[in-house]
């Protein structure tokens, strides 16, 4: 077995173990992904994981743990990084306007590389700083880069009236919920089981209070 077809086969059996089922060019354009980063890491050192088989578990499959929660037709992806979880929704779940946010100038030019190469279309990055951006998301997604209470004082501005926040973090951040400031509510934290994953994750879901 080829090493992309050792990795093709753990990446469609998380996303059958997540119970996913994702566009037919899906799984071939997620390697495709991985197989560039893995490329840029080696020269600018874009994320701590190198081993091909882990990037597939704690990237690939760690973002799209959250597939099912995302809603909207657009999306800002804030602290992406190389594009966790951006760029798999992106490939996973076209159609939707997502926004990719780091202030890394080295991340970000890597970003736009990505999005050329896998011609990903509607996905922009931009490098800034989060409290900097302008616009108004349905959904707003961030891989643990803060606490809530930080994510939502610099970003917060970012959630459209009827939008989502999806906070990805290890275990679930009790400590952390007084923290959230006025004007947003918690809607729910549910354990995420990432496949091949021992680590805890949960996923904190945030929205706009009514008032």
């Amino acid at each position: 077995m080829t090493a992309r077809a050792a990795l093709q086969q753990r990446l469609e059996q998380g996303l059958a173990t997540l119970g996913l089922a994702l566009p037919a060019d899906a799984v071939q354009r997620l390697l495709d992904y991985q197989a560039l980063l893995e490329r840029w890491n080696a020269a600018y050192n874009l994320t701590a994981v190198r081993d091909p088989a882990e990037m597939v578990t704690r990237h690939l499959l760690d973002s799209l743990a959250i597939l099912p929660f995302v809603q909207g037709g657009t999306l800002a992806d804030l602290g992406t990084g190389p594009g966790l979880p951006g760029i798999p929704l992106a490939i996973a779940a076209p159609g939707r306007q997502i926004l990719l946010v780091d202030s890394n100038g080295k991340k970000v030019r890597f970003l736009r590389e990505a999005i050329r190469a896998l011609r990903l279309e509607g996905v922009r990055a931009v490098q800034s700083r989060v409290e900097e951006v302008e616009g108004s998301f349905d959904c707003i997604t961030a891989r643990a880069f803060a606490s809530l209470a930080d994510m939502l004082a610099w970003g917060g501005h970012l959630l459209a009236p009827g939008g989502i926040w999806l906070a990805m973090k290890g275990r679930a951040p009790d400590e952390e919920l007084p923290g959230v400031p006025p004007g947003f509510v918690l809607r729910g934290i549910h354990a995420l089981a990432v496949p091949g994953l021992e680590a805890e994750r949960s996923l904190v879901v945030l929205g706009r209070s009514a008032s």
